[in-house]
């Protein structure tokens, strides 16, 4: 039976974020808001865990979780061959709705779907989120919803489509919107923005002027 805490009562959040936690910690998966929609989070370190979440959301392989961190320290033991400009745009726009495509560590022991040696990551501007992470470490989290599917902007919407498939559920009132995260991809030499969300080229070539967008 899934568990629910409303993290605007003091109470509620401390036992909730503890309750979240230990649900992680077990392999089993949680729903968190974020500063674009509710996400469904799990270890990212666990297989079996990554492999509930996307089934959970009726999900292949061929889309991979994204990993959310608390920290921008964390990318150093996550991500190799990081460009002066992707740092750049982590000092620029983190915590916030910028996702980053980079390589992974090749020593990393995890299964986030068919990456090919790649990695999406962000951190969110959150209180929650955030302390979550902090507490856990990167975890897997993509949108909490069935696929196909809106992004929902409530726990409720979340609750609605994920049901006991989670374990505990901590409800952060309505997010701020539904607007994702731009993704930029700093595998190559230049940054290249993949798909325009709450960052615009116009924004992010403020930091990086040479960023390429995507056809």
């Amino acid at each position: 039976m899934a568990r629910r805490y409303d993290t605007n009562d003091a109470t509620d959040r401390v036992t909730g974020l503890r309750e979240a936690a230990s649900a992680v910690r077990r392999g089993e998966l949680v729903v968190l808001p974020t500063d674009t929609v509710y996400g469904i989070g799990a270890d990212a370190f666990s297989g079996e865990a990554v492999a509930d979440l996307l089934a959970a959301k009726g999900r292949g392989r061929n889309m991979p979780t994204p990993v959310l961190i608390g920290s921008p320290n964390t990318l150093h033991g996550l991500v190799t061959d990081f460009s002066e400009p992707a740092w750049e745009l982590v000092d620029a726009f983190w915590p916030g709705a910028l996702t980053l495509i980079a390589r992974h560590q090749p020593s990393l022991q995890w299964d986030l779907g068919d990456t090919r040696g790649t990695v999406a990551v962000r951190m969110p501007l959150h209180p929650v989120a955030i302390e979550l992470l902090t507490e856990v470490g990167p975890m897997a989290v993509s949108s909490a919803n069935s696929t196909g599917h809106p992004a929902p902007e409530t726990c409720d919407a979340a609750q609605e489509m994920l049901g006991d498939s989670v374990s505990v559920y901590l409800d952060g009132g309505p997010t701020p919107g539904n607007v994702p995260s731009s993704i930029v991809d700093v595998t190559g030499r230049v940054p290249v923005l993949l798909r325009e969300g709450a960052l615009s080229p116009e924004e992010l070539r403020k930091v990086v002027p040479d960023l390429e967008v995507a056809n």
